[in-house]
């Protein structure tokens, strides 16, 4: 089999589902001024004047507190409205401020005892209420098993945190329904409402992770941590990061451990968190030539070389056979060639060119990314700033494209350099970061590190 240059090389599996994309909306600007402002006041504390020298200072202000909520997240810190920044605000969050109003100084809130009581005063319908228990008694035990802390439930009276499913305006002065899309807030550590847990009962809850779902137990475990006095972190991987990111098991990174230690001490009966071997693949500046599922692994390319990972629980195999007239093939595009082959064999007449075999113009040189869904037969084509539409039934290219991958695709950017598609999500590759990307609302539901498929942790 002839050797396949990869440094421009994108891996495209036939026959990965995934669903349409709508319009995009208009008056974007106006909705991302708003945005902007009201995301910055609430979690960052921007205070804005109202007279002439006011609007002048006030414009100064904004570009502080956007290279602080850029410095925190770590994005690029420019001061300015760009795509990262517009997309990490739309993304749900927990409503406590990312700089605390009771962060004075060097003070810090905590309890002045380490066995501290809970009760869960109502329950959400959207769970069996021995779920919702299942959760909320496993938030605590997580941060029990790292800390000097012990939780008893009581069921009657007045607890250290008081846990509740509210609506809209819930007399804390901390309305659900504004800014950032905030799906459950709590206070710190002190007297009266001091350290109680609100969830939004409009937002959706379950056990699991389902689209337009949050998951009870991992949201739970970020919500205690401030009841226990925790701020923020601006590490995407801990559990205190702000923005809701469900991806596999919730374990305490070990700055999160660090900080409850640093508030209660360590635990006399430490449970560790599960230790994984770290690849050599976790490297700060590390980017991807192209990414794709293979037999229920994911593989990952980068130069001549290729790692890859098991995909966790993987449906059935069998779902990855094209059904009907069309057979299981991996398809290989590197410059303006297309190579197939049914598992390692070449196919015959492979390779092809992309202008005569997909029917691209002869001004693309090369494709930077691609992936197929299924359900329609449509397989899409990012080249540049644009991307293609390819109907696998009339082997023709869609009318009306290229279309500009910022319409199409919000919030990822004008570049692709790899994508791929998992449950339904589209996961695009874009420098050192991965959007999450849900076809069904047009929303990117997380952003993380491209290394976090191998367990990487920041530092």
């Amino acid at each position: 089999m002839p050797s396949l240059p990869l440094p421009l090389l994108l891996l495209l599996l036939w026959g990965v589902g995934s669903h349409g994309f709508p319009a995009t909306s208009s008056g974007a600007q106006e909705q991302d001024t708003e945005l902007v402002q009201n995301y910055l006041r609430k979690y960052y504390h921007l205070r804005t004047g109202t007279n002439r020298s006011g609007r002048q200072r006030s414009s100064s202000l904004v570009t502080e507190k956007l290279k602080q909520m850029q410095a925190f997240f770590g994005l690029k810190v420019t001061g300015k409205v760009d795509a990262d920044t517009l997309t990490l605000m739309r993304q749900p969050r927990c409503g406590v401020p990312d700089v605390a109003p009771y962060a004075l100084g060097e003070r810090t809130l905590r309890w002045e005892h380490t066995h501290l009581t809970y009760r869960l005063e109502n329950y959400t319908p959207d769970l069996p209420r021995a779920d919702v228990d299942s959760a909320i008694d496993r938030a605590f035990q997580l941060w029990s098993n790292a800390s000097a802390l012990t939780f008893t439930r009581v069921f009657e009276g007045q607890a250290d945190i008081m846990i509740s499913f509210v609506r809209g305006d819930h007399n804390d002065n901390n309305p659900f329904g504004g800014p950032g899309n905030i799906i459950a807030h709590a206070f710190p550590p002190g007297g009266g409402i001091g350290g109680d847990v609100h969830f939004d009962e409009d937002k959706r809850w379950t056990k699991d992770f389902r689209s337009e779902y949050f998951n009870l137990y991992h949201v739970a475990a970020h919500e205690v941590g401030h009841s226990l006095g925790l701020m923020h972190d601006g590490d995407i991987e801990s559990l205190m990061f702000s923005s809701y990111n469900y991806y596999g098991d919730n374990l305490l990174t070990q700055r999160d451990i660090d900080a409850i230690q640093a508030l209660y001490g360590p635990s006399k009966n430490p449970i560790q968190p599960r230790e994984r071997q770290v690849p050599q693949a976790c490297e700060s500046k590390l980017t991807f030539d192209a990414i794709t599922e293979i037999r229920g692994e994911l593989y990952f390319f980068k130069n001549r070389q290729t790692d890859r990972i098991p995909l966790v629980e993987v449906v059935d195999l069998s779902v990855m056979q094209v059904p009907g007239k069309f057979s299981w093939s991996i398809f290989w595009l590197t410059d303006s060639k297309v190579w197939a082959f049914n598992a390692v064999k070449m196919r015959q007449g492979y390779p092809k060119d992309i202008y005569h075999s997909l029917g691209f113009p002869h001004t693309v040189k090369s494709i930077d990314a691609a992936v197929h869904e299924e359900e329609t037969g449509k397989t899409y084509f990012f080249v540049a700033s644009k991307y293609w539409r390819y109907d696998e039934n009339t082997r023709s290219m869609d009318t009306g494209f290229p279309k500009e991958i910022a319409h199409g695709f919000p919030g990822i950017g004008k570049k692709v350099d790899a994508v791929f598609q998992e449950r339904g999500f589209f996961y695009f590759f874009r420098g050192k970061r991965q959007y999450k990307f849900d076809p069904h609302t047009k929303r990117i539901l997380t952003i993380l590190n491209i290394n976090s498929w191998f367990n990487c942790r920041n530092k």
